[in-house]
């Protein structure tokens, strides 16, 4: 029996990039484009309406520009993931994609087949980025002093340390509740409460600063 593919929308104001997009996902039968968009606020919408298992999003479009489209998709209770699919490698746009809520960050240069597998692992809950911009994340955390040695690991708990170690493997708060046998709401206690321990911002500084801490050791 076929499983139901995972639902994806397009918002991009790029007409001919949709298509080519929508094109390239007809051929993979785990994944289908259910609506698409031109611009910001019919994005949000469009998300509101079907709550997707994923959404691509643009980050430079006239109007709503793809970051304010991020913050506003984050103000409504989406339960699929969210992944800038942009041109720009700039180091401040990576930063404050992830910053503003981004589950990755692809760049359009991409060859098919390599988009195709990142938008699967996307859609079981994988953090995903492309692989040029792996040290252009870490040189940015890096200039905010996230590996100055302040932050130890021992002082969080046993719990929150489980709950990081999944974290830092890309997983969602939902697989990381079944993992640990824990209720989804307690895991997103712990991970604000481990955030606030450690003094980052975000999941994606935590993933880098456990991943790095733990390749230091």
């Amino acid at each position: 029996m076929n499983e139901t593919p995972a639902t994806v929308v397009l918002i991009d104001d790029h007409p001919m990039l949709r298509n080519g997009i929508k094109q390239l996902l007809s051929m993979a039968p785990d994944l289908a484009v259910i609506a698409e968009a031109g611009n910001g606020p019919e994005g949000i919408e469009l998300a509101r309406q079907h709550d997707p298992d994923l959404i691509l999003l643009d980050l430079n479009m006239p109007g709503t520009t793809g970051q304010d489209t991020l913050i506003g998709l984050r103000q409504h209770p989406l339960s699929g993931r969210i992944v800038v699919f942009t041109v720009s490698n700039h180091e401040e746009d990576v930063a404050n994609a992830f910053k503003c809520g981004a589950d990755g960050y692809l760049l359009k240069d991409m060859e098919p087949e390599e988009l195709l597998a990142a938008l699967r692992q996307a859609t079981v809950g994988e953090m995903v980025l492309s692989d040029s911009l792996k040290p252009v994340l870490i040189h940015s955390l890096r200039e905010k002093n996230l590996f100055d040695g302040e932050r130890r690991l021992d002082d969080l708990t046993a719990r929150e340390q489980d709950v990081l170690k999944l974290v830092a493997a890309g997983l969602p708060n939902k697989t990381i509740a079944n993992r640990l046998n824990i209720a989804e709401s307690t895991v997103k206690v712990h991970v604000k409460g481990l955030l606030k321990k450690l003094k980052l911002r975000s999941r994606v500084e935590a993933a880098v600063w456990f991943t790095q801490e733990q390749k230091d050791k």
